[in-house]
């Protein structure tokens, strides 16, 4: 290629998720909010995630477009074709080790038209030395909230001031984790130990997860770029804390599935990252409720729960005798199929359905929805206050305990199920979230934040100018590929056992 043709066309944007469900759908709308912007995407996945992809939309699902491409590289974990969640600590080491040199190859490869800048998820914090070494420029997205961004970022002080790694195993049952923490800048002055990342959980200083978090903070909070998956008006005081404690430029850009709606392109909406094959005769069927009237559950794609918890929930949801829609995963529990009594199902099968998975901001968007049980991830958190749906909220572990705290507090839009799950529990705070007077206060709050996270997305909103100023004011993903060809050749010239593909 000569240098010529390398300074025309699109800018080139290799866009590079976390491989999990929670992190694809997030990336996936920037990614098509910049396409929308004129950029050439290049859309970076995991063998693994490739193949459950066209396993799930079928084999014409990564076919992309002509200036939206899929492409693929090893996570270094063996081949498996199980249709789930991939171990959390297994999946991490890998990544850290093996994922850096296949990603150099890659960008080797990607050369029409050449790269000019990479978007990557924090946890892909590898991306950050392939940039360094090629000159690429780089921009992190983290796919979460604002207020579990900076409970990350504090975790190094945690462990200065001897908070975590626990002592002893009975540190998490003893009230130990009920200690305030107030010295986190933006935090809410009742923060607890357990409302701070799951990680810190551990007794072990060598844990994996742990050491993961440490490397990725050490690598993104000196960077110069970093796009939050929120808005101004929600997280406010976090925002305002984070700008003069860290050096990076924080946009915050949310909610991005909100975006993305408003983009024209059937091409462009008709690529998914659903791991699982969703099930449309949901809508159909909430098609025939009342609205308001139906209880939405879905824990997420990576909570697992014992058998005694998930009979739990379902005798719970089944006593609050309202209409349902319950999302249950293959692997949602643990070391046992998600197997229910057959009394259960022939009592509920009037006024629920069961499905393994579904087009979730669909279906909290649909009228007949009333209420969500939810485990607090933040694109369930995010998608239900978009739509202005309350929650009733049991958070498993990452981010979404901050989540849950701030949802039944700061945000008021949300009632907590206690760890240990009951069926009396669960019916009681549902029937109070579908009828009784707090949810009611609830849904109200729930819809003045569905209304600032629309302002926040349109014409002059904050979301909207913080984009704009990313690409135009700080011309971060600006045109710049003929000096990045240059490093590019240069890099694989003086490191030719890196260079497999050496396309260029």
């Amino acid at each position: 290629m000569a240098p010529n043709d390398l300074q025309t066309g699109k800018p080139h944007a290799v866009c590079v998720p976390y491989p999990a469900q929670g992190h694809l759908n997030p990336m996936l709308s920037l990614a098509k909010l910049l396409h929308h912007r004129g950029f050439h995407i290049t859309y970076v996945n995991t063998h693994f995630n490739h193949k459950r992809l066209l396993k799930s939309r079928g084999p014409d699902a990564l076919a992309g477009l002509p200036d939206f491409r899929f492409e693929s590289i090893p996570d270094g974990l063996p081949p498996s074709d199980d249709d789930s969640t991939q171990d959390l600590s297994s999946l991490c080491d890998s990544v850290r080790k093996n994922c850096l040199v296949p990603f150099q190859q890659l960008l080797c490869k990607l050369n029409v038209p050449p790269v000019s800048c990479i978007v990557s998820d924090t946890c892909m914090y590898f991306t950050g030395k392939a940039a360094d070494e090629l000159g690429i420029p780089i921009v992190y997205l983290w796919p979460a909230s604002a207020c579990s961004f900076i409970s990350s970022l504090y975790i190094p002080d945690l462990i200065d001031k001897g908070l975590t790694p626990l002592k002893d195993e009975s540190y998490l049952t003893n009230g130990y984790l009920d200690t305030v923490v107030d010295w986190i800048p933006g935090l809410i002055k009742d923060t607890r130990l357990k409302d701070l990342p799951s990680f810190i959980r551990t007794t072990d200083p060598n844990d994996v997860i742990l050491n993961f978090c440490l490397e990725g903070i050490n690598t993104y909070k000196t960077q110069s770029h970093v796009i939050l998956n929120t808005f101004d008006q929600l997280e406010h005081q976090v925002l305002e804390a984070l700008s003069p404690k860290f050096p990076p430029n924080f946009y915050s850009i949310g909610p991005l599935h909100l975006f993305v709606k408003e983009i024209q392109d059937n091409a462009l909406h008709s690529i998914g990252s659903n791991l699982w094959k969703e099930d449309f005769e949901c809508l159909e069927w909430l098609n025939t409720k009342e609205p308001k009237s139906v209880v939405y559950v879905n824990f997420g794609s990576s909570t697992v729960m014992s058998p005694k918890q998930l009979q739990e929930f379902a005798w719970g949801l089944a006593d609050t005798k309202k209409p349902f829609v319950w999302v249950i995963r293959p692997d949602l529990v643990k070391d046992d199929s998600a197997i229910l009594p057959s009394e259960l199902l022939i009592e509920t099968k009037e006024r629920g359905i069961m499905i393994s998975w579904c087009p979730q901001e669909q279906v909290l968007s649909h009228p007949s929805i009333g209420g969500f049980l939810t485990h607090s991830g933040w694109n369930s958190t995010i998608e239900s206050l978009s739509a202005g749906v309350p929650m009733v909220c049991w958070p498993f572990f990452g981010d979404q305990q901050i989540n849950c705290r701030y949802s039944c507090t700061e945000w008021g839009i949300g009632m907590e199920i206690d760890s240990n799950v009951t069926r009396d529990e669960v019916k009681k705070l549902v029937r109070e979230l579908m009828e009784g007077e707090k949810g009611r206060k609830m849904r109200e709050k729930a819809v003045e934040w569905k209304i600032g996270a629309q302002k926040a997305t349109g014409p002059g909103g904050s979301s909207l100018l913080n984009f704009d100023k990313m690409i135009r004011e700080d011309r971060l993903l600006e045109i710049r590929p003929y000096s990045i060809y240059l490093s590019v050749v240069a890099f694989f010239k003086h490191n030719p056992d890196r260079n497999r593909f050496s396309t260029i």
